[in-house]
């Protein structure tokens, strides 16, 4: 009581610095529990850290409610006949300012030069530098093996003219600008602070939607319009005020029936008694296909040597163990853990999710050689057909590993998140089913907790056999899902086997390396890239190197925007936005948010 007290009467504190605000003016509350790392929009990979930058600068390009680029600091663009240059026109007129939203100067051309040579300076450890491996001798530069900043490919042809040279033509460039290492910073204060650019809110200047007025870190943001934005007409909140309290998932749902915050989360363990009592209220967020979830064999195993990675290496390098395997995984019982409502909605049979692109009006994922996808998995039916497949697979791999030298049972060290009690649960399924499916005379699975500060340690060390990964996308294009098996990937390291003995791997990925590079070389004909993408994955997929697995859940939610009216693309930090959002009297019901969602799908096809 003394806690809840104390975090109310803060919360007044924090209500009463809100500027003064006009008749009818729009003040948008909600509690947050953990803070940015940094405002340094420049360095930072994280969504949290990230969401603040995306509000207070603007992009060259932006997207519609329904996905579609728009002119943003840009007015309009064009691309070489080569596909190498893309020149953008800047608005004239635009400013950055300060935290209290006095004018700076004018936003030029020289601030995004300024912001790239400040991402590819090592110095300042930007986590954003792979983003712009596209640009010319951009990685080389960040390497040291080019010095002069001058044969990078971005250049001020003058104040309101931006230039990128590309290292090869890609022809979907203009998707990667919402990424915030394609912001711009003004120039003259990046040279004055270095390290200590947006260290705080003041030591930093805006040109976006919102200004961070107040920045008190475990205590509050307090973002304010920018009345003087380009685009001020279509900012129609006026003060976002974001309050600290490390309990925010557990006191926002109280406080928002009483009035005191205007966006609550929904968790499991109280949805059961929210449907009873606030179904009318209960709506869910936006399932955004910006990331995809996939069972990774790892071909580099690193764990402790009790879980016999040699023979693990051995084992995984059979295609027909990893079949079984494939074969005997019911991802919907396992999905269960994650989304007991509705789990088939969220399973996928590709690795790129179902609605993230198209081409002449066809589905990624519906191209034909897709086509039967999802006879390589589970199915379950009364006739234990998929069984028979998986007990087949086992048959032969155990003849083929026998004589390889592999020991039974193959211990199977099943990685997951410890402090995630969902994926917890996933992995007891997961572990159950396997073994009944296909016997512990054959496969022997251990969940393994993930141990150190940064889970992603236990990935990238290779402390793992099979393990739940994810992939978020970078760009309008399938190719950003190829890149989590790149050569050189920290996620299951199957390109080690290009050089390895093991034969049947290596020629496996030597055709899907060569496959993914003959898409790549497409990039002028999308219909037949698409296709020829299409053809590499499902030949990942048919050959069991990767299990694709989920969607992101839509969490359930109780808020007074219609999340249906902000900025969408399911890459960058479109959806991050405020802006075009418009904060209502009252929560949103769920008949609203099921109308509004059947507009927004009218609109994206």
């Amino acid at each position: 009581m003394k806690r809840m007290l104390a975090f109310v009467l803060c919360l007044a504190m924090v209500l009463a610095c809100v500027p003064a605000l006009g008749e009818g003016e729009k003040v948008y509350t909600a509690l947050y529990s953990s803070e940015v790392s940094t405002l340094n929009y420049l360095t930072t990979s994280t969504t949290w850290d990230q969401t603040v930058g995306a509000n207070v600068v603007d992009s060259l390009v932006e997207y519609d409610s329904t996905g579609k680029v728009i002119p943003g600091l840009a007015e309009t663009w064009e691309v070489s006949e080569d596909g190498l240059t893309w020149t953008f026109h800047l608005r004239k007129g635009v400013k950055w300012y300060d935290y209290q939203s006095k004018p700076v100067a004018d936003v030029t051309a020289n601030d995004f030069v300024a912001s790239m040579k400040y991402v590819l300076t090592p110095d300042y450890a930007s986590a954003m530098v792979g983003n712009l491996d596209k640009i010319k001798n951009a990685n080389a530069y960040y390497a040291g093996e080019v010095t002069d900043f001058a044969e990078v490919g971005v250049k001020a042809v003058d104040d309101y003219t931006l230039q990128y040279t590309l290292e090869s033509a890609v022809p979907y460039f203009e998707s990667c600008l919402t990424y915030t290492c394609f912001l711009p910073a003004y120039g003259p204060q990046l040279e004055e602070l270095g390290a200590d650019f947006a260290t705080d809110n003041t030591k930093m200047y805006y040109c976006g939607a919102f200004i961070l007025a107040e920045y008190e870190p475990q205590v509050k943001h307090v973002y304010v319009k920018n009345v003087n934005n380009w685009d001020a007409a279509n900012i129609h909140i006026d003060v976002i005020n974001r309050v600290y309290n490390a309990e925010a998932g557990t006191v926002s749902p109280e406080m928002a029936l009483r009035g005191e915050v205007d966006y609550a989360d929904i968790d499991n363990t109280i949805l059961e008694d929210w449907k009873a009592a606030h179904g009318d209220i209960l709506t869910r967020d936006r399932v955004v296909p910006d990331f995809s979830y996939f069972y990774c064999f790892n071909f580099d195993p690193h764990f402790d040597a009790s879980y016999e990675p040699e023979n693990w290496l051995i084992a995984v390098n059979n295609s027909n163990f990893r079949h079984s395997i494939m074969k005997a995984f019911d991802r919907v019982w396992a999905m269960y853990a994650l989304e007991p409502e509705d789990p088939d909605s969220l399973v996928q049979n590709t690795i790129t999710p179902t609605t993230f692109c198209s081409v002449d009006g066809v589905d990624f994922t519906a191209l034909a050689p897709f086509e039967g996808v999802e006879n390589d998995f589970f199915i379950w039916d009364e006739a234990g057909t998929s069984l028979t497949e998986a007990l087949a697979y086992k048959e032969a791999a155990v003849e083929e590993l026998t004589a390889a030298g592999c020991k039974f049972p193959v211990i199977v060290p099943l990685t997951y998140k410890p402090s995630d009690t969902d994926w917890e649960a996933e992995a007891k399924l997961l572990e159950q089913q396997l073994e009944e499916a296909l016997g512990t005379d054959y496969i022997d699975v251990q969940l393994l907790p993930g141990t150190g500060e940064s889970f992603l340690a236990n990935r990238r060390s290779g402390n793992y056999a099979m393990m739940r990964c994810n992939w978020g996308a970078d760009y309008a294009d399938p190719e950003t899902w190829t890149d989590p098996f790149r050569v050189g990937n920290n996620y299951n390291f199957m390109d080690l086997m290009l050089d390895s003995d093991f034969a049947e791997t290596k020629a496996i990925l030597e055709k899907y390396y060569a496959a993914v590079e003959e898409a790549k070389a497409e990039t002028v004909d999308l219909s037949k890239r698409y296709e020829l993408f299409a053809v590499a994955e499902r030949y990942l997929i048919d050959n069991a190197l990767v299990i694709p697995y989920n969607l992101s859940a839509a969490s359930y939610q109780v808020t007074k925007l219609n999340i249906f009216e902000g900025e969408f693309a399911p890459f960058g930090i479109s959806s991050l936005r405020f802006k075009y959002q418009t904060l209502y009297d009252d929560f949103v019901t769920a008949e609203q948010y099921e109308a509004a969602f059947a507009a927004w799908q009218e609109g994206i096809n």
